[in-house]
């Protein structure tokens, strides 16, 4: 039978079972792609071809020999971090500069720089999150930590080697267990907070100092809520 037999309405979902033992999708083989044989390149034909990215690393590496695919997919990486850094800061990470004439990020090519930086290399959060990262917040004042305007009191400003990630950090006593910390880091205390969820690590951009006294969240001002 035809399916506009049914009469079935618009939007409706058909589930068919195909029960014929001899049908080209017996056992999967129209959903399972582990039945489908694939065309696999060996090594020595992919390395023949050209246009491919080991071929254009070679061409790099005849062009520059201390050139390695590793090294310009790291580099590369930092200039698009670096990109992104500006466009939502506006602020130029340090190695990099803005290019008046076509208004893009660049590498700061500069051997003094290159020196420093190989000697003493500083990590992306080490860049991003550095002491300028806190600088407007003061230890003991209230502040809104978000996502989820969280209010508390700053109980610590600083870096905290514990962590692994680099860069400064600051330390919140929340009004709520709404953290993940009483204030100590792999035994390691840095604050005390008053329990073992009302304490939290943030990074500055994420704490705002100011007015935010502690919720009552029994106060209200409706006569219409009790």
């Amino acid at each position: 039978r035809k399916l506009g037999y049914y009469n079935l309405p618009l939007g409706a979902n058909v589930h068919c079972v195909d029960i014929d033992p001899y049908s080209s999708s017996a056992g999967g083989a129209y959903e399972n792609t582990a039945l489908v044989e694939k065309y696999k390149m060996s090594d020595d034909e992919y390395d023949k071809r050209k246009g491919t990215l080991r071929d254009w690393g070679r061409q790099k590496k005849e062009e520059n020999p201390d050139f390695s695919l590793m090294k310009h997919a790291k580099e590369h990486a930092q200039l698009v971090e670096a990109r992104r850094f500006y466009k939502e800061s506006g602020s130029v990470k340090e190695g990099f500069e803005l290019d008046e004439s076509s208004g893009l990020i660049i590498r700061v090519e500069n051997e003094a720089f290159n020196d420093t930086q190989t000697e003493n290399p500083k990590s992306d959060a080490e860049i991003e999150y550095g002491p300028e990262s806190t600088q407007h917040l003061t230890l003991h004042d209230r502040c809104q930590v978000q996502p989820g305007s969280r209010r508390g009191e700053i109980a610590y400003i600083g870096t905290i080697d514990e962590l692994g990630g680099g860069g400064h950090w600051v330390g919140v006593i929340l009004d709520e267990p709404l953290g993940k910390t009483d204030g100590c880091v792999d035994s390691v205390r840095y604050f005390e907070a008053p329990g073992p969820n009302r304490g939290g690590f943030f990074r500055g951009k994420n704490v705002e100092g100011g007015d935010f006294p502690e919720i009552d969240i029994f106060a209200s001002d409706s006569e219409d809520e009790l």
